[in-house]
């Protein structure tokens, strides 16, 4: 056994390889040459499928391609036994090479055989065309469900809208309801009084004299007037509201016409006059209008009603929560300077004015807590909401934005911490013709 090992490795029994070529140089580089190339391009291509494995993470016959490496290695190595035979006849290590070339084949062979299955299942190019076709039916559903949810996002908004104007309404028909009991009463009162001096005689003189000063006639005379008067002004108010709905929904101009910004902005403030009052430990917020002298504008008043919405309701919203957090920010600040806000005394700054003969801008800003970075950066993204689980939708400023893109406009928010934020809308004066 020890002298088969030692003849494995010796080259003294067979004359060397080279000699079958009768030693001609020509002959002997021409083997040597294509020799090692073959095996040079063997080396390379285990380097490639390495690469590809590494790659293709996802590959499902990672394993086939290794062993099918080890074989080209293995072809490799036999090519260059036969240059190393041409000089030094270690035949039996060469031949050892073969076999375990050989065995590794037909292990690959072998290997294959299960897999051939596996491979054929694999999609076809009309079958992976199908498969694109069936997910642009599904992007399309995707479209029709995001129409869904814009619509049931513009419903969350005129349910707000609702809400408001019902709270609205309830005010002066409580006071117009609360003094119809007193009018009553006085004409009641006053109707006596005539009947009283319908008899009037020397006799009933001193009863209705009585009378008049025990209805205080004279109270009556001056207050009645005055709760008419307010009576007419309940009555317009309910009007103006109604008015200011019907502005605000555009219901009936789904087109696109000439308005006036200024008249929406103030139908959607008048809309949230509930929200901006004092209640519990939330002051009033006030509002502060700098309109400019803005033109008419052509667009699609409806849509640019519930962009006001959206963003006064946010406004609206950060102001109260800013209440408590501003606070808990500037406690923990280590220095704030100008950064400071007032939040006892919240404001929403509305400013208009035409840039140009082709745009104008609105700008809405509030004193609130502002945002960071990263809020800001999300903040027209689909479904990006911080406001608590059940809250919102996500959807409000991603429709705004799409919105003010729909009518070739810009939509941008300028928002620190501790410095306000600021919603700036600027919008063509002419949607320009697609």
């Amino acid at each position: 056994m020890l002298e088969f090992f030692q003849n494995f490795f010796t080259d003294s029994l067979f004359i060397p390889h080279g000699h079958c070529y009768l030693w001609k140089p020509s002959l002997v580089w021409l083997n040597i040459i294509s020799d090692s190339l073959i095996a040079l391009v063997y080396y390379s291509i285990p380097i490639v499928l390495i690469y590809f494995v590494h790659k293709r993470k996802d590959f499902p016959f990672k394993w086939i391609l290794l062993l099918f490496g080890a074989f080209i290695v293995s072809c490799g190595t036999t090519h260059v036994m036969d240059v190393w035979t041409l000089w030094h006849p270690t035949y039996w290590l060469s031949s050892f090479i073969k076999v375990i070339t050989a065995i590794i084949s037909l292990y690959t062979a072998i290997a294959l055989l299960p897999i051939i299955p596996q491979a054929l299942a694999l999609p076809s190019p009309a079958q992976l065309e199908a498969a694109n076709c069936q997910l642009k039916l599904t992007l399309k559903e995707l479209e029709n469900t995001q129409s869904q949810l814009i619509q049931t996002e513009k419903m969350s908004s005129l349910g707000q809208l609702v809400a408001g104007i019902a709270h609205e309404i309830n005010n002066p028909v409580n006071f117009i309801d609360g003094n119809i009991v007193i009018v009553n009463y006085y004409i009641k009162d006053l109707l006596n009084l005539i009947t009283l001096s319908q008899k009037c005689n020397c006799h009933l003189l001193s009863e209705i004299q009585a009378y008049i000063e025990e209805i205080d006639l004279d109270f009556i005379k001056e207050d009645l007037p005055k709760i008419l008067s307010s009576i007419k002004m309940g009555a317009e108010r309910i009007s103006k509201l109604v008015l200011s709905l019907r502005n605000f929904s555009r219901l009936d101009e789904a087109e696109k016409k000439e308005v006036d910004l200024h008249e929406g902005l103030d139908s959607t403030l008048l809309i949230l006059q509930n929200r901006l009052e004092a209640k519990g430990n939330h002051p009033d917020i006030q509002v502060i209008k700098e309109y400019g002298n803005l033109p008419k504008v052509e667009c699609y008043p409806g849509q640019l009603n519930q962009v006001f919405m959206n963003i006064l309701n946010n406004s609206i919203d950060t102001l109260k929560e800013s209440i408590i957090g501003c606070r808990l920010l500037v406690v923990n600040a280590k220095t704030t300077g100008n950064q400071q806000l007032t939040t006892n005394n919240p404001q929403i700054r509305i400013c208009t004015e035409a840039l140009d003969t082709n745009q104008v801008i609105i700008r809405i800003a509030d004193n609130g807590c502002g945002m960071t970075e990263e809020i800001k950066h999300k903040i027209f993204d689909p479904f990006y909401t911080t406001k608590p689980v059940g809250s919102g939708t996500g959807l409000g400023m991603s429709i705004s934005y799409q919105i003010i893109n729909k009518h070739g406009g810009q939509l941008k928010c300028i928002s620190a911490p501790l410095q306000g934020t600021e919603f700036i809308i600027q919008i063509p004066i002419r949607i320009k013709s697609v």
